[in-house]
C-alpha cells in the first residue's frame, strides 16, 4: 500500500471515482472536478475514461485502468494516486454490475460476479484508500440502489449485493466516525444511463408508473447528492443512505383510491 502524508501538487482536493467512464460514474466526475477537485477516473474501459477526461479538461484528471475486484490492480491505483496528486479526500464507489434473474436460475458463479463487483470492491477500494482518508478526515460515498432497501423479484443476487452495500456503508460509518471519515450512500432508482438503455419498453413503463414524479432520474442528478455528501456542506452527516428516486420510496405501495 502506498503510504500517505507527501505534500500535495497544488493544495485540492482529490477524489477517486470508480465506473468513472459513463453513466453516474462520469457525471459525478464532472460535477466534482467542477467542485474543485482533482480526479482519477477508474474503470475498466480506457477509452470512455478518456472521453470522461476530455470533458473534464483541465486540470488533467487522472486515467486509470483498473478492475477493481483485483486487490493488486485496486492497490497499484491507489499508489498512482498518490504519485499523481499527494492525497485522496474522497472516494466514490459506483462501479459495479447488474444481475436480474429468477432465483432458481441463479448460478454461484452469476451470484459470486456481482458480489464481487458491487461489494468486495468497494471493501478493496475503500481499504486501500483509507490511510489517506483518515489523513484528511476524508469522505467515501458509495452508489447504492433503491434494490438494496427493499425486494424484488427477479432481482435477488442484485437486491443482495446492494442490500449488503447498504449495510457496509452503515456499519462503516459507525466504526469510521471517531476516526474523522464520513461514510454515506445514495439509493437511485431508475436512472438514464447506458445500463438502463437495454431494458424493455413494457418494464420501463412499469417502473415509471411507481415513480412519482413520473420519469428516470438523469446521471447528473444522482451526482449533485453525491457531491453535497461528499463535501463540507454534509459535514456532520455520517451513515446516511439517501435514496434519488423521484418519490418511489415515499409511498406505501398500495394503490391509488379513486
Amino acid at each position: 500500500m502506498a503510504t500517505p502524508g507527501r505534500a500535495d501538487r497544488d493544495g485540492a482536493p482529490v477524489a477517486v471515482v470508480t465506473g468513472a467512464g459513463s453513466g453516474i460514474g462520469r457525471a459525478t466526475a464532472l460535477r466534482l472536478a467542477a467542485d474543485g477537485f482533482r480526479v482519477t477516473l477508474v474503470g475498466r474501459r480506457r477509452p470512455a475514461l478518456e472521453e470522461t477526461a476530455d470533458l473534464i479538461g483541465t486540470p488533467d484528471p487522472l486515467v486509470t485502468v483498473c478492475d477493481v475486484t483485483d486487490a493488486g490492480a485496486v492497490t497499484a491505483m491507489v499508489a498512482a494516486t498518490d504519485r499523481a496528486f499527494g492525497r485522496i479526500d474522497v472516494v466514490v464507489n459506483n462501479a459495479g454490475i447488474s444481475l436480474t434473474s429468477a432465483f432458481d436460475r441463479v448460478t454461484l458463479t452469476a451470484w459470486r460476479e456481482v458480489m464481487a463487483a458491487d461489494v468486495e470492491s468497494v471493501v478493496l477500494v475503500t481499504q486501500a484508500a483509507l490511510p489517506f482518508l483518515l489523513e484528511r478526515g476524508g469522505s467515501v460515498v458509495n452508489v447504492a440502489s433503491v434494490a438494496g432497501l427493499g425486494g424484488d423479484p427477479g432481482m435477488t443476487g442484485y437486491n443482495a449485493a446492494k442490500g449488503a452495500l447498504v449495510n457496509l456503508t452503515r456499519s462503516l460509518a459507525v466504526e469510521l466516525a471517531a476516526r474523522g471519515v464520513r461514510v454515506n450512500a445514495v439509493a437511485p432508482s431508475l436512472t438514464s444511463t447506458d445500463a438502463t438503455a437495454d431494458i424493455p419498453a413494457e418494464d420501463v413503463a412499469e417502473f415509471l408508473r411507481r415513480i412519482p414524479m413520473g420519469r428516470a432520474a438523469e446521471p447528473a442528478e444522482v451526482a449533485d447528492v453525491i457531491s453535497f455528501l461528499a463535501g463540507q456542506d454534509a459535514r456532520f452527516v455520517t451513515g446516511v443512505v439517501l435514496p434519488v428516486d423521484g418519490g418511489l420510496r415515499a409511498g406505501s405501495g398500495q394503490p391509488p383510491h379513486r
